[in-house]
């Protein structure tokens, strides 16, 4: 497993949000790439926090296998076959979009996750008077 596709995740991240990240959290499992030097000193560096789960517990990747079951689901099995792997990346590309931008959340009120976060951001604001970078 290679450190440079999560950091540069980290970077995609960083850069569609905002240079710090101050209070995120980044859950991951016990690989080598999460638990490399790189990985936690660019975690502090942005101001975000690792947390890794406890080897062999049955929760410890529970919601990113959710995830993953749903894109084979929805987008590789679904909209297959492929032709290369350019048409696979703009599919995820879409379906990750969509997911996050106009998926209608049951636990969030039947609001889309972006909705959410931009009325979670926008309290918080008028509770402290500070404006907090959202990218």
């Amino acid at each position: 497993m290679r450190t440079d596709m999560v950091l540069e995740s980290i970077e995609m991240a960083r850069w569609s949000r905002g240079a710090r990240l101050d209070g995120l959290v980044c859950h991951s499992d016990a690989g080598s790439q999460y638990t490399s030097i790189r990985y936690t000193e660019r975690l502090a560096e942005i101001g975000a926090t690792p947390s890794i789960g406890s080897v062999a517990d049955s929760y410890d990747n529970a919601l990113a296998e959710t995830i993953n079951g749903l894109y084979k689901t929805e987008v590789i099995r679904r909209q297959g076959p492929w032709r290369d792997v350019d048409q696979v990346e703009l599919a995820t590309l879409a379906w990750v979009h969509w997911f996050n931008n106009e998926r209608l959340h049951s636990a969030l009120g039947d609001i889309p996750p972006v909705e959410f976060e931009a009325t979670w951001h926008a309290s918080q604001t008028a509770e402290t008077g500070v404006l907090i970078n959202q990218g």
